[in-house]
């Protein structure tokens, strides 16, 4: 026996103890204990030594210091170096507008990351708040954080498992593990098997885990390990180590923040430099320099797109989708693989009974004759299910649908109950493999029901009642069907009775012996209604669905085949085959596996993080405390509204609200929405901006004054820039959103002629501007800067309708498909006229009325923007046409 440190849970070498592989006496010789537990003294002396039985606090970060870190990205700093400058130099209300962006933007993300750091929290909550334990050999409560090494609990149907225990004695102990292990049935434990060390955490029928909860039955276990080195402490302990990643869109954000800020800095040092070494004076060229900064930095950017976000969120939660953190509503559009759990996500996780096996006939729906009649009674009367006071059945999952098929077969299962009292039981046990019930039949005789395990009851029985009479009784065809359910994924039940004359003895032996073998049934997890059809459309889209379950390889092949997950010949890896692949051999086969069984925690985050390191935006569904790493690792975290638990919540970013595949689906295509709809507002205001850029930087070297003032700056980059950026997220999904591939994971920005777009009709906007300006500076100078002020307004507007597609003309979308933007449009050519035509506004932005021939002027500039915006999509489409065509 190794010796135990301090930390038990690990020997002195500090190797992992396995307590499921070791037997009940090993156990107590290595704690130094028995199965009375120890004595309070002792129990006080282990509590000194081990620590409370709780899973350690991370101290959280105080609000400003997260509130702090928001200022980090380099748009930010842009702009707020961009806002001191304009203080500076006397630009009070640009400096205050922008700075009240940047700390709206700050805030909004820190309260976001605040709420992410309740997950750690979340898992604590799991712990059980006290537990029953033998002091003395005498049961006591005690608070579950009092609990060491060594202490005897006593475990109970209802009651939260309170540490890591070495089961002792077992009587009928289910325990529902779906937390740790995903597994949709409750574990049936048995303390004297004997288990080889490399088991999965769902295998170890030796070993009541932390955090879980008993279902049924009553046992005694031993305290192996608490704390943090509980299986429970063991996946907080991966959360804590676990790094998020940034989303797509952050990533493409602060790669754009780098790029605009080089380019800014470039350009405004050159046209400070060419204007004072040309002889201007220097206070004025700064001047002029920090009119370019505001001109090429987007304000509006980050709270469009915080707007943009937020909508989506919206239309996201009204088809049940709730989004944590508003970048992952985008992330969702950029993802290329979705790893999702089996149970609850892909099925009901409720079970229902779909195949039967009766007088030698397989069947989907049962009959009402002969022996399907004793079938069908058993199955309403040999268990503890009962209906709810909501109407719902309620108890153990395998035995609400034995009663609930008993009941759509025509069964009533209370006027059974009346008919056929049950007068004794024979609990089910893990070494017999089967229960019974005994009921007393109407004529005064008996009658014992065995249900359990196939070869358990083949065994024990001699006949078969085939149409109401016994005979003789073909054990290979029972064997044979069971097979074939059991390769189907279905879990199988088998029904024998035996007719006694008077009571029979109520003992296991004598009970369960001379059966008459009656039928079988199959019950599965059954696929929700339309996830066939969901994962068809992420195959259509390019998306590749992945199944990570902790059930049997069996039923998670048979439920992926069934839902086109996985084809013929598809290979299942389990835990036990992954934790056997090196690196290289699981790089090598990634992209091929669909299904993966049996994996236990951080299996998950190797799959998410082998995904990603093959460039893969990945997408993790989870619902139980073991997903949490991988959910918080993943590009975007999808856990459980319903059955999900607050820790898997905590970690993800994505919350479906009824726990459905085809959510997941929906919201893959608003989050393709969105980014299409945020490309479209980087296209028009990179254009827009660059217009100005060009406009400002372009006027000295062609001996003209700077024609915009600062706040016409920030009055085109807030309202004609802001306005319209917010109803373009609005716009509605192209009809090809979900036939086309993901985007590249490492697609920029500018891709698709995005950047060119920016320069090229930038140049155009700041050629008409500045030849307006020219123009009327020739007979009106005191209008000339109002022209091209207007000018660049009304040709930014019409570049807004321009851009609603990438490729299909404007007159083809319709006009009212977007009225958002028509609102916004028409809102901003009215503002903009009341500036140029109220006296007050004149006073204040320094405008000027203009008479018909120059404002039709600026219209006329606004209609060639919309015709060389139409050119360029008519050459994408013709291009994409030629390439269409067969060589």
């Amino acid at each position: 026996m190794p010796e135990l440190d301090r930390r038990v849970g690990r020997d002195a070498a500090g190797d992992a103890v396995d307590w499921h592989a070791m037997s009940v006496e090993a156990t107590l010789a290595a704690l130094g204990t028995g199965v009375d537990g120890l004595n309070a003294d002792e129990a006080a002396q282990r509590r000194t030594r081990h620590g409370p039985n709780e899973l350690a606090r991370d101290r959280a970060p105080a609000p400003l210091a997260v509130f702090a870190a928001q200022f980090a990205d380099v748009m930010i700093v842009v702009l707020v170096a961009a806002a001191a400058l304009a203080a500076a130099l006397g630009d009070v209300v640009d400096a205050i507008v922008i700075a009240a962006i940047v700390v709206l933007n700050a805030t909004l993300g820190a309260v976001q990351e605040i709420r992410a750091l309740r997950a750690l929290a979340a898992l604590r909550a799991l712990a059980a708040p006290t537990a029953t334990v033998l002091r003395d050999g005498k049961p006591e409560v005690v608070g579950a954080a009092d609990l060491v090494p060594g202490e005897a609990v006593l475990l109970e149907a209802g009651r939260v498992v309170p540490a890591d225990l070495r089961l002792v004695h077992a009587a009928a102990l289910r325990i529902d593990e779906s937390a740790l292990t995903g597994e949709s049935v409750p574990i049936d434990k048995d303390p004297r098997q004997a288990l080889a060390p490399a088991v999965a955490v769902g295998d170890r029928v030796t070993i009541a885990h932390g955090g879980t909860v008993v279902t049924h039955g009553r046992g005694l276990g031993i305290v192996v390990a608490t704390g943090m080195r509980t299986e429970l402490g063991r996946i907080a302990t991966l959360l804590r180590e676990t790094q998020s990643v940034q989303t797509p869109l952050q990533r493409r954000l602060a790669a754009f923040g780098r790029r605009l800020t080089a380019v800014v800095l470039a350009i405004c040092v050159a046209v400070f430099l060419a204007g004072w070494l040309r002889g201007e004076p220097p206070l004025q060229m700064l001047l002029t320099a920090v009119s370019l900064a505001v001109a090429a930095i987007p304000e509006a950017l980050p709270a469009v797109i915080g707007i943009a976000l937020a909508l989506g969120a919206r239309r996201m939660a009204a088809v049940n989708a709730l989004a944590r953190r508003l970048p992952a509503v985008e992330s969702l559009g950029a993802v290329t693989y979705v790893c999702t759990d089996k149970t609850g996500t892909l099925t009901a996780n409720r079970m229902r009974i779909d195949r039967w096996w009766c007088e030698g006939l397989a069947v989907s729906e049962p009959r009402r004759s002969g022996a399907w009649t004793t079938l069908l009674e058993s199955l309403a009367v040999s268990h503890d299910a009962r209906a709810g006071t909501d109407g719902r059945t309620v108890g153990d999952p395998t035995e609400v649908a034995m009663l609930e098929a008993a009941a759509a077969a025509g069964v009533d299962p209370t006027a059974l109950h009346t008919r056929l009292p049950r007068i004794a039981e024979l609990p089910f046990e893990t070494e017999r493999r089967c229960m019974t019930t005994i009921h007393r039949l109407p004529d005064g005789s008996w009658r014992s029901i065995t249900k359990g395990a196939v070869e358990v009851i083949v065994a024990k029985s001699t006949r078969t009642t085939a149409g109401g009479a016994q005979g003789s009784f073909d054990a290979s065809a029972v064997l044979a069907a069971a097979e074939t359910m059991g390769r189907e994924g279905r879990r199988v039940l088998a029904f024998a009775v035996r007719d006694w004359p008077q009571a029979p003895i109520a003992s296991p032996d004598e009970v369960e012996r001379d059966l008459s073998f009656v039928g079988l049934v199959g019950m599965i997890d059954p696929p929700r209604d339309g996830v066939r059809d969901a994962v068809a459309t992420c195959q259509t889209a390019g998306i590749v669905p992945v199944m990570i379950t902790g059930d049997h390889p069996a039923t998670a092949r048979a439920v992926a085949l069934q839902l086109g997950i996985a084809a013929d010949g598809d290979e299942v890896v389990t835990g036990a085959e992954l934790a056997t692949m090196t690196p290289a051999e699981f790089a090598a086969r990634i992209r091929r596996i669909r299904i993966y069984a049996r994996v236990a925690p951080e299996q998950k985050t190797r799959i998410v993080e082998a995904l990603q390191a093959a460039g893969e935006i990945v997408a993790m569904t989870g619902d139980g405390v073991n997903d949490a790493p991988a959910l918080q690792r993943a590009d975007i975290g999808i856990a459980m509204g319903a059955s999900g638990t607050d820790v898997a919540r905590g970690a993800s970013g994505l919350v479906l609200l009824d726990d459905d595949f085809t959510t997941i689906v929906r919201a893959i295509r608003e989050g393709r929405r969105i980014y299409d709809n945020l490309r479209r507002f980087v296209r028009y205001v990179l254009t827009t901006n660059s217009g100005e850029l060009w406009t400002i930087a372009a006027a000295p070297f062609l001996g003209l004054p700077v024609p915009l003032l600062p706040i016409h700056l920030l009055w085109i980059n807030l309202v004609t820039d802001g306005v319209p950026g917010v109803a373009l997220a609005a716009e509605p999904a192209e009809p090809d959103v979900m036939r086309r591939p993901p985007r590249a994971p490492r697609e920029s920005l500018f891709a698709h002629g995005l950047g060119l777009h920016a320069l090229l009709v930038g140049l155009l906007m700041g050629v008409l501007a500045l030849g307006l300006y020219a123009w009327t500076r020739g007979f009106q100078p005191e209008c000339a800067s109002t022209v091209a002020f207007t000018a660049l307004c009304f040709m930014q507007l019409a570049h807004a309708l321009a851009v609603r597609s990438e490729r299909a003309s404007l007159f083809s979308l319709g006009w009212g498909s977007n009225r958002a933007l028509l609102a916004a449009v028409g809102g901003t050519v009215v503002l903009q006229l009341l500036l140029v035509y109220l006296p007050w506004a004149n006073a204040l932005f320094r405008t000027a009325p203009l008479d018909t021939v120059q404002l039709a002027a600026c219209g006329l500039a606004a209609a060639v923007i919309v015709a060389a915006v139409e050119g360029e999509k008519w050459v994408r489409r013709r291009r994409l046409r030629l390439s269409a065509m067969p060589d």
